[in-house]
C-alpha cells in the first residue's frame, strides 16, 4: 500500500492551486468577509494603536497588490475577526468553510506565539536568540503558505502605519521586520514586500541615517529624473528601430538597499549604480539577449558587472539579466532585463503562482485536477519549501552557531516537510510521519527509486513508504550494526512492540491454562477479576501474566478453590472419642458435649465469641480439641460445607451456677459514631453504669472522604471496639439501647 501521510499534528496545508483571477465569485468573497469582520473590528483598536478594520483593509490591499488569490485577501479580514469572536474557529468554519478557519487557527497561535517571543524580557545578549526563536516559529508554520503571505503583509501594514501616524516604532518591531521577515519574503522572491519593509525598517532603526540619504536623493531628485526618463526614452526607440517589441521602464530606487552598497562597498551616493537603473520587459528569452547584446553595442559595459541569472538562477527562482553601462553622459546605468513571466514572478514572488483555495472538479485553465496540475503544484511547493530550507541553512551557519548538518529536511509525495536527524533512514521517515506507518513500514521510494531500508536520506529528496495493512516492525530494526534506525527514541518504540507482543502471548498462555483448571474443577462461572483478587492480584491479567511466565503455581489456585483435608491426628481422634462417649465429669447428655469454664476440650472462637445463652455448635478441630461457635457465625457456615462430618452437637453447662460463681464469656461490641470530645468517657460510662467488665479497648479516628460523607453524614468518624465479660449474652441488648442513644452515635452492635 502507498501511503503519503503527513507528520502527526500537521496541518495539511491547503494551498495547492494556481492563482486563477478569472474567478468570478472571489470579489464577492473579499465583500463578504468585509462585511462580516466590519461589525467586530471598527470600534477596535490593536496593540500597536492602528484600528482594527483599518489594519485588516490594508493588509487585504497589500496581498492584492502582490497578487494574491482575492481569497486569500478575504481570509485576512476573518484572522482579525476571529480575536473577537467565542469560538473563532467553529463559527469562521460555518461561515466560511473549514480552510478558513484552519487559517484563522494557525495565524492566531502565531501571532500569539511572536507576541509573547517579544514581549520577554531578555538581555541585550538574547535578543540575537529570540530573533532567531521568531524565524523559526515562521518556518516552522510555512507548511501553510498563507500564514506565511499574511504575516509578511500584516508586518508591512503595520510599519505602513506608523510612519504614516508618525507614532514610534518599537524597536524590537523594527529589528525583527528587517532580521526576520525581510529576508523571509527575499527568499520567496516577493521584492515589492521585501524592498518596502527593509526601507521602513531602516527609517526606525537609523533615523538619521535614513534622513541624510533621503535628503540626499531628494536633492538631485528633478535632475536624476529627468536624466532616467531621456535614458528610457532613448532605449525605448533604438530597440524598437531594431524590431524589438518592449517595455522599457525606469527602476524604483530603494533607500536601504543604496545604504547598505555605501556602506558595504564604502561608495559616495554618486557612485552607486543603480540611481540610474532601466528595466526592459520582452517577449522571450531570446529577446533578453537580443536585447542585451544591443545595449552592449551602444553603450559601453562596465567590466566585472554583468550577470546572467537566466541562464543560473537565484535560489528563490528569481531569472534577469543584469549589465551596468555607461550612457551618452558617462555615467553609468545599470539594466535589467527580464520577460514578463520572470517580472512578475520577481514582483510577485510564491503570490504570482499561488491561490489559496483548491482546485475544483474542472481544475484551473483547462489542466486536469487530478493529473497534471497536481504535479505542478507538488513542484511549486517543494521549490518554495527549499527555499524556507535554504534560508534556515544559510541563517544558521552564517551566524556560527550549530552546525545546519545535524538535521535534514525531506518531503512526503505531497511536498509536506519532514525534520529528521542527520544520517535518517526512510524507516526514521515512516515512524516521524506516524508511529504506525513505521510499524507497518516494508519498503521505500526515494525520488521515485526504490532503494533498501537502511539507505540514509538527504535534505531535500522525496519519501514514499510502502506500507502492509497490518503487521508489526522487524527485530533486525533493533540492531544498530544494520542501520535501519538512527533514533534511539524510536528504537524504543520498536522495542516496546515487541515487549507488548510478548507481554500479549504470556497472558493468552496464562489465560488458557487458569481457564483450564477452572474447567477440571467445575468453577467456570467464577468471575476471573474476583478470582484474581482473591489471590492478591490487581486483575485478571497480572494473574494470566505470572502464570504465562511460569512465576506462579496453579497450586496456589487449587488451594483456593478446593483447601486440602486436614489429617487427623490422635488429638483429634481423642477429641471425637470423647464426644462419642460422652464421658466427661462435667456431664454428658444423650451424647452431647457440654461446654463449660471446666471443659478442657473446648475453646472459644474469637471470630464470633460465643456467650450463654447464643445457639452454638462445635467444629472437631486438629489438635485444639472442640472450636465453639454461634450457630450462625459464617465461618462456621463455611466449614459445615466443607467436612459436614466434623461438626457436632454441644450445649452450654453450669447453669446451675449463680452470682459471683457463674463463668463469664468475652464479647466484642462496636460502636461507629461521629468523633467529638468526651465519646470514650461517655460510653464507658454506660458499661460502668451495667456494672460490665471492659477488658480490652480500640479505637480509630477517620477523616471524613466523599466516600464516607453520604454515608455517614460527613466529619470525623470514630471507630470503637469494647471486649466485655458477660455471664449472660441477653444483657447486651439493653446496653446496645442505651449506647444508640448517646449524642454521635450511629450505630452499636454485637460483633
Amino acid at each position: 500500500m502507498k501511503t503519503g501521510l503527513m507528520p502527526e499534528g500537521a496541518h495539511a496545508a491547503p494551498i495547492v492551486a494556481l492563482l486563477d483571477a478569472s474567478t468570478g465569485h472571489s470579489h464577492a468573497e473579499v465583500a463578504r468577509a468585509r462585511a462580516f469582520a466590519e461589525p467586530l473590528l471598527a470600534a477596535e483598536t490593536l496593540d500597536t494603536g492602528e484600528n482594527a478594520l483599518a489594519h485588516a483593509d490594508g493588509v487585504a490591499a497589500i496581498l492584492h497588490g502582490i497578487g494574491a488569490a482575492q481569497e486569500l485577501q478575504a481570509a485576512a479580514y476573518l484572522v482579525y475577526a476571529a480575536d473577537f469572536l467565542a469560538k473563532p474557529e467553529e463559527i469562521v468554519a460555518k461561515a466560511f468553510g473549514d480552510s478558513h478557519a484552519s487559517l484563522v487557527t494557525h495565524t492566531r497561535k502565531l501571532v500569539q506565539m511572536q507576541r509573547a517571543a517579544r514581549s520577554a524580557r531578555v538581555s541585550t545578549d538574547q535578543k540575537a536568540e529570540q530573533t532567531e526563536r521568531v524565524r523559526k516559529m515562521l518556518l516552522a508554520f510555512s507548511r501553510d503558505l498563507r500564514v506565511v503571505l499574511l504575516r509578511l503583509a500584516s508586518r508591512l501594514q503595520t510599519l505602513r502605519w506608523h510612519a504614516a501616524s508618525k507614532q514610534p516604532c518599537p524597536a524590537e518591531l523594527a529589528a525583527e521586520s528587517q532580521a526576520v521577515f525581510a529576508p523571509l519574503a527575499n527568499r520567496l522572491g516577493i521584492w515589492q514586500i521585501k524592498w518596502e519593509l527593509e526601507d521602513l525598517a531602516f527609517r526606525f532603526r537609523e533615523p538619521e541615517a535614513y534622513k541624510a540619504l533621503a535628503k540626499g536623493l531628494q536633492e538631485k531628485r528633478v535632475e536624476r529624473e529627468h536624466r532616467i526618463e531621456a535614458a528610457r526614452a532613448a532605449l525605448q526607440s533604438d530597440l524598437q528601430a531594431q524590431g524589438i517589441t518592449a517595455e522599457v521602464q525606469g527602476r524604483p530606487k530603494h533607500l536601504y538597499s543604496i545604504h547598505k552598497k555605501m556602506q558595504g562597498k564604502a561608495l559616495s551616493l554618486d557612485r552607486v549604480f543603480d540611481l540610474r537603473a532601466l528595466r526592459v520587459i520582452v517577449a522571450t528569452v531570446a529577446d533578453c539577449y537580443g536585447v542585451l547584446a544591443r545595449l552592449h553595442e551602444v553603450y559601453t559595459p562596465v567590466p566585472g558587472e554583468f550577470d546572467d541569472y537566466i541562464a543560473k538562477p537565484k535560489p528563490n527562482g528569481y531569472q534577469s539579466l543584469h549589465t551596468v553601462v555607461l550612457g551618452a553622459d558617462g555615467r553609468a546605468m545599470e539594466v535589467q532585463i527580464r520577460t514578463r513571466e520572470m517580472h512578475d514572478h520577481a514582483e510577485h514572488g510564491v503570490a504570482a503562482h499561488w491561490a489559496y483555495k483548491e482546485a475544483g472538479a474542472r481544475g484551473y485553465a483547462g489542466v486536469s485536477a487530478a493529473g497534471e496540475f497536481e504535479e505542478q503544484v507538488a513542484r511549486a511547493r517543494k521549490a518554495v519549501l527549499n527555499q524556507l530550507l535554504a534560508w534556515e541553512r544559510d541563517t544558521v551557519q552564517g551566524e556560527g552557531g550549530a552546525v545546519f548538518d545535524d538535521r535534514i529536511y525531506v518531503f512526503t509525495p505531497q511536498a509536506t516537510i519532514v525534520e529528521l536527524a542527520a544520517g535518517a533512514t526512510p524507516v526514521d521517515f515512516a515512524y516521524a510521519v506516524h508511529t504506525d506507518l513505521g510499524h507497518r513500514c516494508r519498503g521505500a521510494r526515494i525520488d521515485g527509486q526504490m532503494l533498501p531500508l537502511n539507505t540514509a536520506l538527504h535534505s531535500g529528496q522525496t519519501v514514499e513508504i510502502i506500507a502492509i495493512k497490518e503487521g508489526g516492525p522487524s527485530l533486525d530494526w533493533l540492531n544498530p550494526e544494520l542501520g535501519y534506525l538512527q533514533s534511539q527514541r524510536l528504537r524504543a518504540k520498536v522495542r516496546a512492540w515487541f515487549n507488548a507482543l510478548q507481554q500479549a502471548q504470556t497472558i493468552a498462555k496464562g489465560r488458557e491454562l487458569v481457564e483450564k483448571l477452572l474447567q477440571r474443577e467445575g468453577k467456570t462461572a467464577l468471575k476471573l477479576d474476583e478470582l484474581a483478587a482473591r489471590l492478591g492480584f490487581k486483575g485478571a491479567d497480572a494473574l494470566f501474566e505470572v502464570v504465562g511466565k511460569d512465576e506462579y503455581s496453579l497450586r496456589n489456585i487449587e488451594l483456593l478453590l478446593r483447601p486440602p483435608e486436614p489429617v487427623a491426628d490422635e488429638d483429634e481422634l481423642l477429641a471425637q472419642r470423647h464426644t462419642r462417649s460422652a464421658s466427661s465429669p462435667g456431664g454428658g447428655r444423650g451424647g452431647v458435649l457440654v461446654v463449660g469454664i471446666d471443659s478442657l476440650l473446648t475453646t472459644l472462637s474469637r471470630c464470633c465469641r460465643p456467650a450463654p445463652p447464643d445457639a452454638i455448635s462445635g467444629f472437631v478441630t486438629r489438635g485444639k480439641g472442640v472450636a465453639i461457635h454461634r450457630s450462625d457465625c459464617s465461618n462456621l457456615a463455611e466449614m459445615r460445607r466443607r467436612s459436614p462430618e466434623r461438626v457436632i452437637a454441644v450445649a452450654w453447662g453450669g447453669g446451675d451456677a449463680a452470682g459471683k460463681s457463674a463463668p463469664v464469656y468475652p464479647v466484642d461490641v462496636l460502636v461507629e459514631a461521629g468523633d467529638r470530645q468526651g465519646l470514650l468517657r461517655d460510653v464507658l460510662e454506660v458499661f460502668a453504669k451495667e456494672k460490665m467488665n471492659v477488658v480490652a479497648v480500640n479505637t480509630q479516628s477517620l477523616q471524613g472522604s466523599a466516600a464516607t460523607k453520604p454515608r455517614t453524614g460527613g466529619g470525623d468518624t470514630a471507630w470503637m471496639s469494647f471486649t466485655l465479660e458477660l455471664s449472660d449474652a441477653t444483657r447486651l441488648a439493653k446496653v446496645l439501647r442505651d449506647l444508640c442513644a448517646i449524642s454521635g452515635v450511629r450505630s452499636a452492635r454485637r460483633k
